[in-house]
């Protein structure tokens, strides 16, 4: 069965697809750097020529801005946020990258001063605000954003009211309005021939949508920096299937981690049935003809900055201060967020359980915490805050004594020339956060404890003494996977990371110092500009085909998708392949059975008078060789072609081949334990018990789960759980499991085209006229088999190759026709022509002989 991105264009709309508007060269309006004046009386920002407004627009919730009103003049005054991840990313680009951003201010402006405000940021700072109104910003941001997707995507499902906010429709339309808000101010500025457009975080997942939908061809990354649940978490999701169609209208999407990056590509299989697969270390998913590519990257640092923190003034000064109040003491430092997900409580706890493991470091060890203000409000924010206060007071008083507190809480806004002088105090950082995107302390604390001259003098050490640093990570958070020499903990396990605090204090200084170098080698190679650059290629790559390509997008609100197809896709003409045919001197045809040569929707299965008549007719050509290629079983084929003398079967996709009727059945030679049978069935036969009018067909290499006959949105959704259960089961075992009506099996059809072309080639009878009709997915192996590029050149002669695919879709065909009726109109044509060459060879042997040598 075809899977849902093959959808025949007819079923879509009416028309010839191949009409559709190109994007024009210029389009009125194009921002760029303001010229005269910047923006025009009508509201339309001036555009540059096209040779230079080749722009990047940088997409995020928030503008890179710091915003504040003047009391006394009451005017606005802006300044660049330089801890914004947003302005550090522009070291990744050329020199002469025009960087536009697009997002909101923190602050509310008035609706009289707005137009006035967005001519001084597009000036000025190249920024275009999209100015969202109060009650729509409190139900997208606070509501929707903050309340329901972010604790969601961190593994925190609403079991209860009073923690978290259950779904809410009237979040959800606030969302989408703000979305659509933000890709009309991005349709303002964009060029979408030459402008690349980064969107940035969950916040504008559904914007992708928005903007494809205006520009068919617009070259669209999107990077996620929190994590991506599982998708058993995913799937509780109400609006699942309206996120996941927004983001896969992107070309590119990003994720720290290939832990998030799988639970993505895992709930496109199991809610969409997408298949993904990896091509030359890229992974990329097949939406409709358009292949969207996933990025691993986790996100650096700026270096620059964090040197520049350390060479401060006041980070010197606070560094002696630290060094001066807690004498000899070895200092673990924690900064967090004031979050339910950063494991404060948990990381305290395990101080506790450490100074009570080990009574001789009390006095000798101090767990300074810093704790920045909370993103977001509500019950279990206070909660949380409650419990670390009352816990640090708790432990302060058991193990503390006058001039020694354990545990040292810093609940303040702390600048962060006063963070670096922590960090390149502490012995050990600990990141304890139950989930988190990627986290960038552990990484400022490394750079921060390579030091600088400055800083050296501060701590009075020498500049050539060897560095060290010691990092406790939770497994669960996005940089854990690329600090290998870190100690990684669960952090729900106190014991444990009670037990990495105290290795982490008493490790010897040699190895601590090559852990330290090992991490400085990756974060100061991989910072962020690295991390941008290399998301800006990957985005270029895989934009590079979109005007090669024919678009068309159909589909309503957030089902709205792109359907490219190849320019090179065109209808098969049988006059054309007729005349071929006729000066071709060996051919070799492959014929798909269900839904090429027979209707999907015929009740009676077996072949008409006609095809078996057809048949006869072109396999009585000795320069034909002819193969019925099918998914069905050997018996079911010979009993319905058993008056086919000459024509060759594959039977089960190829696991059995006979050549002609006379011939003995072959099994593909390789090696298959059907073992794994006694493992599937039992599994299959559950899910045949729970879905009615499903079946398992039992074949000798193959198992088959059929519902067709069961309920169309049931069957479907089963047939993906049965997927992904069999993926599991027969994870070690020698078979796949493959898509459409779930077959269990182990060869494909493309390697019956290869094996029946080898085979003529070995017989000295190489073919110089291949011809392949198929329907569906199984198919696409055998289109790819014949187009070989290595199979062409070890030919003497380049032969002619047609690849056809049944309907208009995205296919690995050259060619299609429309329906099982051209196919017979196909093969109607092929046997006048095979009648014609046969009695044209009875009567010239000779002359057909020496033209086909």
């Amino acid at each position: 069965m075809a899977s849902s991105s093959y959808i025949s264009l007819m079923d879509l709309a009416s028309g010839d697809m191949f009409n559709s508007p190109q994007t024009p060269e210029r389009i009125s309006r194009v921002m760029t750097v303001p010229v005269d004046g910047g923006i025009t009386d009508d509201g339309d920002f001036d555009s540059l020529s096209s040779e230079c407004c080749e722009k990047t627009i940088i997409v995020a919730n928030f503008l890179p801005l710091q915003a504040q009103k003047d009391i006394k003049s009451g005017e606005w005054l802006f300044s660049f946020d330089e801890d914004s991840l947003l302005l550090q990313m522009k070291d990744g680009f050329s020199s002469d990258t025009i960087v536009v951003y697009v997002g909101s201010l923190k602050v509310d402006v008035d609706s009289k001063e707005q137009d006035e405000v967005s001519k001084t940021l597009l000036e000025e700072f190249n920024c275009v605000p999209t100015f969202l109104p109060p009650d729509l910003q409190k139900k997208f941001y606070h509501g929707f954003c903050k309340q329901y997707l972010w604790p969601l995507f961190h593994y925190m499902l609403p079991m209860c009211a009073d923690y978290s906010n259950r779904f809410d429709r009237l979040h959800w339309q606030a969302y989408l309005s703000a979305n659509k808000i933000f890709a009309d101010k991005i349709i303002e500025v964009t060029n979408p021939e030459k402008d690349y457009v980064w969107v940035h975080d969950y916040h504008l997942m559904a914007l992708p949508t928005f903007l494809r939908k205006h520009f068919h061809r617009v070259k669209l990354g999107l990077f996620l920096h929190s994590p991506f649940p599982s998708s058993e978490i995913y799937r509780t999701l109400p609006v699942r299937e309206e996120i996941l169609k927004a983001l896969l209208n992107a070309d590119l999407i990003g994720f720290h981690t290939f832990d998030y990056a799988r639970h993505f590509l895992t709930c496109c299989s199991r809610i969409l049935g997408l298949d993904h697969e990896s091509k030359r270390g890229h992974i990329g998913l097949d939406y409709f003809g358009r292949t969207v590519y996933m990025k691993i990257l986790p996100v650096g640092i700026h270096m620059g900055q964090l040197q520049s923190s350390l060479n401060h003034p006041s980070s010197s000064t606070k560094v002696k201060e630290i060094v001066a109040k807690f004498n000899d003491k070895k200092i673990i430092i924690g900064v967090d967020d004031m979050d339910i997900f950063k494991g404060i409580s948990l990381k305290v706890l395990a101080m506790e359980q450490l100074l009570q493991q080990h009574p001789e470091l009390q006095g000798k060890v101090v767990l300074i915490q810093i704790v920045n203000p909370a993103r977001s409000t509500g019950k279990d924010v206070q909660e949380a805050k409650r419990e670390i206060y009352e816990t640090t007071e708790r432990i302060n008083d058991v193990f503390g004594f006058p001039g020694y507190e354990p545990v040292v809480l810093i609940d303040r806004c702390v600048p962060f020339y006063e963070k670096a002088a922590y960090y390149a105090c502490a012995e050990c950082c600990i990141v304890n956060a139950v989930r988190d995107g990627m986290n960038l302390v552990p990484y400022k604390y490394i750079v921060c404890r390579q030091g600088t001259s400055r800083m050296d003098e501060a701590l009075q050490i020498a500049p050539e003494s060897p560095r060290t640093s010691m990092l406790v990570v939770s497994e669960f958070i996005g940089c854990s996977p690329s600090l290998s020499g870190a100690i990684r903990v669960n952090p729900w396990n106190i014991d444990a990371v009670a037990d990495a605090l105290n290795m982490a204090i008493t490790m010897p200084g040699v190895e601590k110092q090559i852990r330290h170098e090992q991490h400085y080698r990756y974060v100061s190679s991989h910072d962020v500009g690295y991390w941008s650059q290399s998301f800006m290629q990957d985005l270029e790559r895989a934009c590079k085909e979109h005007y090669n390509r024919h678009c068309w997008g159909f589909g309503f609100g957030l089902s709205f998708r792109i359907l490219s197809i190849s320019p090179n896709f065109r209808k098969l003409s049988i006059d054309h392949i007729i005349s071929v045919h006729r000066r071709t001197c060996r051919r070799a045809i492959f014929l798909d059975y269900d839904g090429t040569v027979v209707p999907h929707s015929s009740i009676i299965k077996s072949p008409g008078p006609e095809v078996i008549l057809f048949m006869n007719s072109i396999c009585s050509d000795p320069k034909n060789t002819v193969f019925i290629v099918s998914g069905r079983g050997k018996n079911s084929l010979s009993d319905w072609f058993a008056q086919c003398e000459n024509l060759g079967i594959a039977a089960e996709h190829g696991y059995f081949i006979r050549w002609n009727r006379r011939s003995e059945w072959e099994t593909f030679p390789i090696a298959i334990d059907f073992g794994w049978k006694r493992i599937a069935e039992p599994v299959m036969q559950l899910y045949t018990e729970a879905t009615d009018g499903s079946f398992i067909e039992s074949k000798e290499s193959a198992l088959v789960w059929h519902h067709q006959d069961a309920d169309p949105d049931f069957g479907s959704s089963q047939a993906k759980e049965l997927l992904d259960h069999l993926e599991n089961v027969l994870a070690n075992e020698p078979v796949v499991v493959k898509r459409g009506h779930q077959i269990v099996e182990g060869v494909t059809k493309g390697l019956v085209a290869k094996k029946v072309l080898s085979t003529m080639i070995s017989n000295g009878e190489p073919p110089d006229f291949v011809l392949c009709v198929g329907d569906d997915r199984s198919d696409e192996d055998m289109f790819e088999s014949i187009s070989n590029t290595a199979y062409i050149s070890s030919l003497p002669v380049s032969p002619e190759i047609f690849a056809c695919t049944i309907g208009q879709k995205p296919s690995k065909a050259r060619y299609y026709l429309d329906d099982t009726v051209d196919v017979l109109k196909l093969l109607s044509g092929l046997t006048g022509a095979s009648s014609s060459t046969t009695s044209t060879s009875n009567t010239e042997t000779e002359v057909s002989f020496e033209s086909c040598a």
